[in-house]
């Protein structure tokens, strides 16, 4: 195979935000190639929205149900070799599960879906068909995040004792809901978005980030979840205790009534030797803290491949002082997920940086962090076992 693959997606048109985040990270790196669209539940929408991306007419289809059937019956040299699902979290599981019936690679947005039982549902349909599921947990696709992962799992900073992980947004200081905002209105409605407002939507890339970058994984957690915007529905403040499988303690928060923060995820660990951080709005800088030795900063692009993981030179696109920033982050997520299905295509083997994307395992964390967390919140008890 010597070709483009061929993407189909499901929601993202004219009238949402993240679709053309995905189209834009799909299209990076020159392998791939969207072909056909269910753009939107609203017929007008989804054709204007289909025509402005120049899709063929009879490609512009109007509900994900006829894309799939319809591109499944296209002979292979023709149909698509994957779906990409950006629909709000209600409307996740229904496409992935008949995509992957049909035969069809999947990209979904996150949380991976509405239940931890759907999410379930999806690695038991994935273990049958053998197909492949990406997930995209944006952050992790920073070359530095990769970096300070390999460090880790080198063993430079020692035993991890300590993990801070926040995500602060003040997006949702006021009631937007109920002022117009189409992103707010189903981000905190419990019948689209789940139990869980800001938990849910920032606290599972925080939780997530802490996982990834520690390879620990959560065991217990105490959490404590607020409405402070009086007439929400769902959470839109939450601190959560967290304790690691080696032992490690760990705190995390997220909050989407940060008034006047953007997006500053940052995340600190620390082991025996030292300590590493790392915050999204200044994504090309690691700062590694050593003990016993001044704080080195770290930059992506750096001129020192050989103090950089093969890792993180896979997913640095420029010369170092040349930002690579969310847009970047996101394309090395489908630059991976690309490589890995063309080259399984080819019935060759994926190498370890190319299977360096989020996976369902991740997603099903993912859900288990959003019960785990609303149960500890209700409950009277101080700790709730991670998936209890």
């Amino acid at each position: 195979m010597n070709r483009k693959l061929r993407m189909g997606m499901v929601g993202g048109g004219k009238d949402a935000f993240i679709g053309a985040i995905h189209r834009i990270a799909a299209n990076m790196d020159g392998l791939i190639e969207l072909v056909c669209g269910a753009l939107s539940i609203n017929p007008e929408i989804a054709k204007d929205s289909g025509k402005s991306l120049f899709l063929p007419e009879d490609r512009i289809y109007l509900t994900f149900e006829e894309m799939i059937k319809k591109e499944s019956e296209l002979p292979a040299d023709k149909r698509m070799d994957f779906v990409t699902i950006v629909t709000p979290n209600f409307a996740h599981f229904a496409p992935a599960m008949m995509a992957l019936d049909h035969g069809f690679n999947v990209v979904l947005e996150k949380p991976i879906t509405f239940t931890l039982d759907e999410a379930l549902q999806l690695k038991k349909k994935l273990d049958e068909t053998g197909l492949t599921l990406c997930l995209t947990h944006t952050y992790s696709g920073y070359p530095m995040v990769k970096q300070a992962r390999a460090m880790v799992a080198e063993g430079q900073l020692g035993k991890i004792r300590k993990v801070w992980v926040e995500y602060p947004q003040g997006w949702l200081s006021k009631l937007s809901e109920r002022e117009g905002n189409a992103q707010a209105a189903w981000r905190t409605d419990p019948k689209r978005s789940g139990k869980s407002g800001s938990m849910g939507d920032i606290g599972t890339h925080a939780a997530h980030l802490a996982e990834y970058v520690t390879g620990l994984q959560i065991t217990d957690l105490c959490a404590d979840l607020n409405i402070m915007v009086e007439g929400r529905a769902l959470d839109d403040d939450g601190n959560v205790l967290l304790k690691f499988n080696n032992g490690a303690r760990g705190v995390l928060m997220a909050s989407q009534v940060a008034a006047g923060e953007e997006n500053a995820l940052k995340i600190r660990v620390y082991g025996e030797n030292g300590g590493l951080e790392w915050a999204q709005q200044e994504p090309n800088t690691l700062l590694a803290k050593w003990l016993h030795k001044p704080t080195e900063i770290l930059r992506a692009g750096g001129n020192y491949t050989d103090r950089l993981s093969s890792y993180a030179t896979h997913n640095c696109r420029t010369p170092g002082g040349h930002p690579e920033g969310y847009l970047e982050a996101f394309g090395n997520i489908y630059r991976n997920f690309a490589l890995t299905l063309s080259t399984k295509l080819n019935g060759g083997t994926p190498t370890k940086e190319m299977l360096d994307f989020p996976s369902v395992a991740d997603g099903i964390r993912g859900m288990t962090f959003i019960d785990s967390v609303v149960a500890s919140a209700q409950s009277e008890l101080k700790w709730t076992k991670f998936g209890s």
